[in-house]
């Protein structure tokens, strides 16, 4: 649920909204894939069916659309929607980009950083799956944290994220 973790920190960015205003939703047919709640209580989505043609073809042809390829949804066909609130604990990732939304400065690139290096351990098989979070928790704990007001701020967060998060995993894997 990384990914969506960091769909909040683009959210709040996007949008200027504070973190307590963006939900994650677990939506197991993945038809929807945005909802936006206006003050009078209404809400819009966006669905589709789940192929990532049409954001990439949504992305070239800004502001136009195009055909992406994608069959067209049918919600005959889907039966039903479902939703349920996501869990922190079942989904620790999740609950660290909040927190390092929420924590600010350096906090956010250096998540992102240290969930690149786990997920290219994983990959790589030098590292097990349920152990990303814990990389991502302990490498945000090890690197100070710092405020962000250049390119060269993020850059260098990035790149202490990534060594930080790697020392982590050699060390582990010595052990």
């Amino acid at each position: 649920m990384m990914n969506k973790g960091l769909e909040v920190i683009e959210a709040h960015w996007l949008f200027n909204a504070p973190s307590e205003r963006i939900e994650v939703v677990i939506h197991p047919q993945s038809v929807i894939h945005s909802m936006v709640e206006y003050a009078d209580g209404s809400v819009i989505a966006q669905l589709g069916n789940p192929d990532m043609r049409t954001p990439i073809a949504y992305a070239l042809a800004y502001p136009e659309r195009i055909e992406a390829g994608v069959e067209s949804l049918d919600l005959c066909r889907v039966g039903k929607l479902d939703f349920e609130r996501a869990d922190f604990v079942r989904f620790p990732c999740l609950r660290l980009a909040y927190e390092a939304l929420d924590r600010g400065g350096n906090a956010p690139a250096v998540l992102n950083a240290a969930n690149e290096v786990a997920v290219e351990a994983f990959l790589a098989g030098t590292l097990a799956f349920t152990r990303i979070p814990m990389i991502i928790e302990q490498t945000l704990a090890d690197v100070a944290w710092c405020d962000m007001v250049t390119l060269e701020d993020v850059l260098a967060a990035d790149a202490s994220g990534r060594e930080a998060a790697k020392n982590l995993i050699n060390t582990s894997r010595r052990q």
